[in-house]
């Protein structure tokens, strides 16, 4: 664990520093030692310290033909055993429920990242802004497991989150610099976010978004982020909507035909989608005309929705 938290904190240290020639390749590969270790310790934890558990074994012939009648810990070329992998240990603690299929999705996106970086030459801008989108979820989900897992509270580390590195916004013309290998990773990560819950503790991506705005007025407002049930409400805007509930119902028809290998609109369908409308994680319903109240209504859904239909399809191979 202690191995683990060094890792974590050597990522984000790396990643802040103000000239780093390879941020985003250097943050997930210690993001993905820090993952393995903390899987590691919470699997030891439960199998009651057998270290042996985190053994790969594998059957073995006798010189005889037959096999032995117990299976053999696997070596390495060294004479070490083997240790079940990071992809292993995430796979079945999801299926065990002990880890959040939010938190798998953003491990398996962080490993396509580390992969890309050690196999490939990753130059584009928006590579970078995606790095930071799935690293800072997996900041946020590592310090939610370590602390629900084993207590651990971070208040005496520099804990800061990614946006302190100051990716730079990418410009439209970035999208046509991705190389192909860049492209397959991007498209990769797209497809696990659909796991996205607002609601949730645990998360495939977050997004980032930092702006510095100057006024020049002397009566101009300052404004503090809040838990304050008694201070003023922001009202989110046009474009805030349209970011966080991209699907009408058009769309979001359309998107779950390319999604789903068994959909039909039908009745099934319309039974399961109609009570998502009254959940503001699902629906948000516009009214055309806000000052009449016999306006028109239309509905748009959030990616969270899939997190419910995925219960009911199935995805397409």
């Amino acid at each position: 664990m202690d191995k683990s938290i060094a890792a974590m904190i050597s990522a984000i240290e790396i990643y802040n520093k103000p000239d780093f020639k390879y941020r985003e390749e250097t943050f997930s590969i210690l993001a993905i030692n820090a993952w393995e270790l903390l899987l590691k310790a919470k699997w030891l934890r439960d199998n009651n310290n057998a270290i042996r558990s985190l053994y790969v074994t594998e059957k073995r012939l006798r010189p005889n033909g037959k096999p032995y009648k117990h299976a053999k810990v696997k070596m390495t070329g060294s004479g070490n055993p083997f240790t079940h992998s990071l992809d292993y240990l995430a796979k079945k603690m999801t299926e065990k429920k002990a880890l959040a299929d939010a938190a798998h999705k953003n491990i398996i996106a962080l490993c396509e990242i580390r992969d890309s970086s050690v196999h490939f030459y990753n130059k584009s801008g928006v590579f970078a802004i995606r790095l930071q989108e799935v690293g800072s979820a997996s900041v946020k989900n590592y310090a939610k497991a370590a602390n629900s897992w084993f207590g651990v509270g971070f208040s005496q580390y520099n804990f800061y989150l990614m946006p302190l590195a100051f990716v730079a916004h990418q410009q439209p013309a970035d999208a046509f610099l991705l190389s192909k290998e860049e492209k397959n990773v991007a498209s990769f990560i797209s497809s696990l976010e659909a796991a996205n819950d607002p609601n949730a503790d645990y998360a495939v991506s977050v997004n980032v978004e930092l702006k510095f705005l100057k006024s020049k007025a002397d009566d101009a407002i300052k404004v503090q982020v809040t838990n304050d049930p008694n201070a003023p409400k922001v009202q989110l805007t046009e474009e805030h909507l349209k970011d966080k509930y991209p699907f009408n119902y058009a769309t979001l028809t359309a998107a779950c035909t390319a999604r789903y290998s068994n959909f039909v609109q039908n009745k099934k369908y319309h039974d399961i989608r109609n009570p998502l409308k009254a959940d503001k994680r699902y629906c948000h319903v516009k009214k055309l005309d806000p000052d009449n109240p016999k306006s028109v209504k239309q509905e748009w859904y959030s990616q969270a929705v899939f997190n419910v239909l995925d219960k009911h399809y199935v995805a397409k191979g």
